[in-house]
């Protein structure tokens, strides 16, 4: 297969509790989409991939159909290209200024969000965390973590009209090193 290495997001899935799902079943899912050299990563919801380029663009609504038909529950499937993680990676003005990595985390989403809508955001919502939205990622500085922060999905969801699920710095780090080998 000629392809490229892309990374797939899945939201809210995980191996226990609400929406379980194998790793190696999601990863079935893929070879069956037309996917090569398929790699699960933290059985949460990342999937490393090799696709050439006509097959990626149907790659996250025929797994999302697969999971629906298969197991009963929506999933949404972000993909984004190998060369496209690089530049989250190379993009994160809080990494730019010098942020503790263990508090930084992107949301990805599955488009790019009006700058109305981008503008409508309040910066104060859960002060001391930070945003800044940057075409299709949101990155986040929360210095108290995830679990206390009102920057959630469900916020950016409604105010951005967009659907985002968010990885912690060191997952986006491990999974550019996966597209890379």
């Amino acid at each position: 297969m000629t392809g490229s290495k892309h990374v797939a997001f899945l939201r809210g899935i995980n191996v226990g509790g609400k929406n379980k799902l194998p790793s190696t079943e999601l990863a079935a899912m893929f070879v069956a989409a037309g996917c090569a050299e398929v790699t699960t990563y933290i059985q949460s919801g990342n999937v490393v991939f090799e696709a050439a380029p006509l097959r990626v663009t149907l790659v996250a609504s025929t797994v999302a159909s697969d999971i629906l038909a298969r197991f009963g529950y929506r999933v949404p499937v972000i993909v984004r290209s190998a060369g496209e993680m690089k530049q989250v990676a190379g993009g994160n003005p809080f990494v730019m200024a010098g942020g503790a990595t263990d508090a930084l985390h992107v949301a990805f989403l599955d488009g790019v969000p009006a700058a109305a809508k981008i503008a409508g955001l309040d910066v104060h919502r859960s002060v001391p965390d930070e945003f800044a939205v940057k075409g299709r990622e949101i990155y986040l500085r929360l210095p108290n973590g995830v679990a206390r922060s009102k920057l959630t999905n469900a916020y950016f969801d409604a105010k951005l009209g967009v659907t985002s699920t968010v990885r912690n710095w060191r997952t986006v780090l491990k999974l550019i090193e996966m597209c890379a080998s």
